[in-house]
């Protein structure tokens, strides 16, 4: 692949394979540098938001479901509470990505805090189920601008090499502590400064500069400038008001966008968030009735999410994105075969609790491979993807998909288990991530350390065929 270089430069981009295997002293590591540390924590708290969201309200269900009379005898009840955070996520990731143009990932983040302590404290005074499915529409109006925002920060404020892996009592407390995460990111986020690539783009050089000069060191501070500066100069040139419908009028644009909406589909329609959801109820299904017992073990199921997330920052920028999201899958599809056969044996009529954990075995399991793996990989996947004039957009766009395909799922598993069975409903999802894993070998590319210039060039590739992307090179050496 061919690159154009950057004048004064050693012929690599900056952050590029061939410029750090030339200069390796200015590779960076994960802990070279406290102020992208702080960044990138301070930009990731937004993920708690919803991971937190997400493991609680698995738990405060099943008091819910005992002190609403109407929430326990309907199934639609109890999934419309659960997904209507989905909606309010819908909305936010929508117009996420228009507000992050228009005023900064820093705003974005700030505005998405708020909106999500204001619904924690709705939820947490609900006094009946209505205004509690309320609150959680304003939760999800919080994530899915946070969804959206902090990804590009964390990939925008970070070096290329190191980028992928910088993502008690009642139900009430349960959910009003939800909004702790939002008050502090909120807090810290008031200290930090903006995403130095969007200052460039906004014509805010020397404050750009000002935080690229804490990020990098004086050796490679120079060629960063320099090309951010080239970057500038060719959005300039191709910068308009970008619309939802120019999107897919580029052919290499729209097979970014195709790849990224697809790994955010796919990554809600293997399970995920049914299990994270519904793991108490899942396990109150296999044959454990006790509210506290099966919130017991559904948090020890959440607490291995969040060490595989751990494990995840690790493996996305030493394993790559491509073959961590293939394993990952296929230990996916071994666990819902787990599933299926658990709840299988249990509905033939059979007392054994063997099958109850058999089934807490295999959603162990199904956390084990999805979070280090297909948990990470499309949210950092799509900060990666796009050019710099459609990364808001388009990152919009899929995580607006990730949240419609995420609401499908959480609003109808507990009535197609219903339906169905919970057995054929997890071979269900077995089979959708077969045809997940076939995607990703034929249509995701590894970018693994590569500049963002250099994803560019493979979408053009991909679109118009190597012989034609290395003359539009050549012409555009000519005109410099």
């Amino acid at each position: 692949m061919t690159i154009q270089p950057s004048p004064g430069s050693s012929g690599f981009l900056p952050g590029s394979s061939g410029y750090l295997d030339m200069f390796p002293e200015r590779r960076m590591s994960y802990f070279s540098n406290s102020y992208v540390i702080g960044l990138t924590v301070a930009a990731g708290i937004g993920g708690l938001l919803f991971g937190y969201d997400t493991g609680v309200i698995s738990g405060a269900l099943l008091y819910i479901k005992d002190e609403f009379e109407e929430v326990n005898q309907s199934s639609f009840l109890q999934e419309t509470i659960v997904s209507m955070a989905l909606v309010g996520a819908i909305i936010g990731a929508a117009g996420g990505g228009w507000i992050n143009d228009a005023y900064g990932r820093k705003k974005a983040t700030l505005l998405a805090d708020i909106v999500f302590a204001a619904g924690s404290v709705v939820m947490a005074a609900a006094p009946n189920p209505y205004v509690l499915i309320l609150g959680r529409l304003f939760v999800g109006l919080g994530v899915g601008i946070a969804s959206v925002t902090a990804p590009v920060y964390i990939a925008e404020a970070s070096p290329s090499e190191v980028r992928g892996g910088l993502v008690p009592g009642t139900w009430r407390w349960m959910v009003g502590v939800a909004g702790v995460p939002a008050v502090i990111q909120f807090c810290i986020m008031l200290c930090l400064p903006e995403s130095p690539r969007w200052l460039f783009m906004k014509d805010d050089k020397a404050k750009a500069i000002a935080i690229l000069s804490k990020i990098y060191d004086v050796a490679r501070l120079q060629d960063e400038i320099d090309h951010l500066s080239i970057t500038e100069e060719e959005e300039c040139q191709k910068r308009n008001d970008v619309k939802i419908s120019d999107v897919f009028k580029s052919k290499e644009i729209r097979l970014a966008f195709l790849v990224g909406a697809g790994l955010q589909a796919f990554q809600q329609f293997t399970g995920i968030n049914t299990v994270m959801y519904y793991s108490p109820t899942i396990v109150q299904m296999a044959g454990f009735s006790s509210n506290q017992l099966a919130l017991l073990l559904s948090l020890v199921i959440a607490a291995m999410n969040a060490a595989g997330t751990v494990l995840g920052i690790y493996l996305i920028d030493h394993f790559g994105r491509k073959k961590l999201a293939i394993s990952s899958l296929a230990g996916v599809i071994a666990s819902l075969f787990i599933l299926a056969g658990a709840f299988f044996g249990k509905s033939s009529g059979s007392s054994n609790e063997l099958y109850g954990w058999i089934a807490v075995l295999g959603l162990a399991l199904y956390i084990a491979c999805f979070s280090p793996g297909m948990g990470p990989v499309p949210w950092t996947v799509n900060s990666e993807i796009y050019p710099e004039q459609y990364r808001g957009i388009c990152g919009g766009m899929s995580a607006t998909v990730n949240w419609i395909s995420n609401l499908i799922v959480a609003q109808t598993f507990l009535s197609i288990a219903e339906a169905v069975g919970t057995g054929s409903t997890f071979l269900i999802l077995a089979g959708i991530a077969v045809l997940a894993v076939v995607f990703v070998i034929m249509y995701v590319p590894e970018t693994m350390g590569l500049a963002f210039v250099e994803v560019e060039q493979i979408w053009k590739e991909r679109a118009w065929g190597s012989s034609s992307n290395t003359e539009s090179l050549l012409e555009q050496g000519d005109d410099k």
